[in-house]
């Protein structure tokens, strides 16, 4: 029995981990007052990038003396900005347990090429353990594993008096979980993810004890334009006022300013917390009472609330080698797209096969609720038909 499909579809069907949905009532004339055909550097232009800079600190609750700049390359480009200028004076813990910090393990051990570097690891679903960090060595980790939704529960294992710099991709954490800033010295992350806005651009947020760093150390390879953040081993302050190192979107520069204010007419970042909770607490509700399907990660309290994973426990799914079982995981999501229920929730291609659903703030949890029917519909389907 395939049963019926359900009578409720979500009534926005978008649940991709980034670009993630647009805020609730989104329209294209929200960037009507883009300031287009002119020069990002123009009073105009910097005039909006400084806004979206001063909006971003209020809604994160940045520290007064942390710096706030917009970079290229999305939340990778800013990751690597950091590492490229950073890493290199102190040894390196770099935590890995998804395929993002898998990057930033080869970013630093086989492009930097930093012998004294450690690598602390764990599974799929899992946190390696982060006692095992050094406060007097550099540490680069993910707030957020985006592609197996296992994230760190708070920033507690984090030294105070640590002597080196901690690194963090906090993409798809930032306006969904609570930053610990005096723990962060960096933070990174991307328009496209939580707020679901425009790609391309990144955010890289430095303490005072990074902006040091930068100042005190050279590093010994050649620096891109794109990642040089010093003159004269003085920091570029026009980087973190809105004078952008190349040329941004003025059109996305105007959707991030859109998704910023609607953060803050909703009751800024508590209440975007909230709303991504309640979304993961509808999906927890499901996934309870549903024996075909868990959650990847296997603590809940490492569980995260925005960039969901699923895995399928049925035994006739666990059955299958890996290739049939990352078809099986693709062809639920097939099913779904056709009938124009959710759009991209295939698994990571690099995760074990299953399921990823964004819960993230611009998410309403009357559209989880409309889904989970419609996941039970899908997944009979395939098994009965595979």
């Amino acid at each position: 029995m395939t049963g019926n499909r359900p009578a409720v579809r979500p009534a926005r069907p978008f649940f991709s981990s980034g670009p993630c949905a647009k805020r609730p009532g989104w329209t294209r004339e929200v960037l009507s007052d883009a300031v287009l055909g002119r020069s990002h550097r123009s009073k105009p232009g910097k005039a909006k990038l400084k806004e979206a800079i001063d909006r971003t600190r209020s809604v994160l609750g940045v520290p007064a003396n942390y710096r706030i700049g917009i970079v290229a390359g999305s939340d990778t480009g800013a990751v690597e900005m950091a590492l490229w200028s950073l890493l290199g004076p102190r040894p390196v813990d770099i935590l890995a347990w998804e395929s993002f910090g898998e990057d930033w393990v080869a970013d630093v051990a086989k492009q930097l090429k930093l012998k004294d570097t450690r690598i602390i690891k764990a599974g799929y679903g899992a946190l390696p353990d982060l006692k095992q960090a050094n406060p007097a060595h550099d540490i680069v980790f993910l707030w957020n594993g985006t592609t197996s939704g296992v994230r760190v529960p708070n920033g507690d294992w984090i030294a105070a008096d640590r002597e080196g710099l901690t690194i963090c991709d906090a993409t798809s954490a930032a306006f969904a979980q609570r930053l610990d800033w005096p723990k962060l010295d960096v933070a990174t992350f991307s328009w496209q993810k939580a707020l679901g806005s425009e790609g391309a651009h990144g955010m890289l947020v430095l303490s005072p004890r990074a902006v040091a760093r930068l100042q005190s150390y050279e590093p010994a390879w050649p620096m891109p334009k794109l990642f040089r953040m010093t003159k004269d081993k003085k920091l570029d302050e026009g980087i973190f006022e809105g004078a952008t190192i190349n040329t941004p979107s003025m059109l996305a520069v105007e959707d991030y300013l859109d998704a910023l204010k609607w953060a803050e007419n909703i009751g800024g970042l508590t209440k975007l917390i909230a709303r991504a909770d309640a979304n993961l607490a509808a999906l927890a509700a499901w996934v309870k009472k549903t024996e075909w399907v868990d959650f990847l990660a296997t603590d809940e309290k490492t569980r995260s609330n925005t960039s969901v994973c699923l895995k399928i426990v049925d035994p006739w799914f666990t059955a299958l080698d890996k290739d049939q079982a990352a078809a099986a995981a693709a062809k639920i999501a097939n099913i779904l797209e056709k009938e124009g229920v959710a759009f991209d929730i295939g698994g990571y291609r690099a995760a074990p096969p299953g399921l990823r659903i964004w819960c993230g703030a611009t998410v309403e949890t009357a559209e989880i609720e409309a889904l989970t029917p419609w996941l039970d519909w899908a997944f009979a389907q395939t098994k009965a038909a595979p």
